[in-house]
């Protein structure tokens, strides 16, 4: 049983013994791919050194909604690195507003046009904002490959995700006992469509809540999925694993 943590920060300079370390640990729970996402130069040229160093692990490079106000120029010249395999996490973030919401939605909409020119998957983050997300990419199209990240959605959000053919990945939300609506969405999405993320180091699942999250802890997450969707963990970590490859295209990687 191997798992793929589609969606981590593992360049993040709080880890204790580095990201070589944090790789060591997760591998031993049985971990066996990551996706180190980028959310603005200095992060996307981070997660770039790490996929470097490591076969199992790849780098995105993206402007995350709360660096919007940066300008899409800031990341522009990483897209070309080797072990690039997506654009993201972008999209809009309506419960913070860190950046302006126009801000927010010009550089959103330039990342999924430059998705679509590159043939690159598309990492979207959307919070508190479905229904601009949804619009933005109506107006400027959907790349072949889109994972919506950190799924916080509930069925409705879920079915017009999978109208676009687009993945959903669920994270340690998942195993909260408030997120209802995420758990419905977990047991609806079909098994081509799943993914799983720690989005570490936030969001610890439960039976980890309060520590700092990391990618050891992924099986606590897709243990949940495994008694939402009535299956064994083994199915949720094999077609989640075959999910990510084909998310982000690594065969041709």
């Amino acid at each position: 049983m191997t798992w793929f943590d589609s969606h981590c920060h593992i360049d993040d300079e709080r880890w204790p013994g580095g990201a070589d370390a944090v790789l060591h640990a997760a591998r031993s729970a049985g971990v066996g791919g990551f996706i180190t996402v980028g959310t603005d130069g200095a992060s996307s040229r981070a997660a770039i050194e790490l996929a470097a160093r490591h076969d199992d692990v790849w780098a995105t490079v993206g402007l995350h909604p709360h660096d919007a106000s940066a300008g899409v120029s800031t990341i522009i010249n990483l897209f070309d690195e080797p072990r690039v395999v997506a654009i993201g996490e972008c999209g809009l973030d309506y419960h913070y507003d860190y950046s302006p919401r126009v801000a927010q939605r010009e550089a959103f909409a330039a990342q999924i046009a430059l998705a679509l020119e590159r043939r690159l998957p598309l990492v979207i983050h959307t919070r508190e904002a479905w229904p601009d997300t949804f619009a933005i990419l109506a107006s400027v199209g959907v790349p072949e490959r889109t994972i919506f990240h950190c799924f916080t959605g509930g069925p409705d959000e879920a079915s017009t995700c999978l109208d676009l053919d687009a993945f959903l990945s669920f994270s340690g939300i998942v195993t909260f006992p408030s997120a209802a609506d995420v758990q419905a969405a977990a047991v609806l999405c079909p098994s081509d469509r799943l993914l799983i993320e720690t989005d570490s180091p936030y969001l610890a699942p439960v039976p980890f809540r309060g520590r700092r999250n990391e990618p050891a802890y992924l099986p606590a997450v897709g243990e949940k999925l495994s008694v939402l969707r009535g299956v064994s963990p083994d199915e949720v970590a094999d077609c989640s694993f075959v999910n990510a490859r084909v998310a982000f295209a690594l065969a041709d990687s």
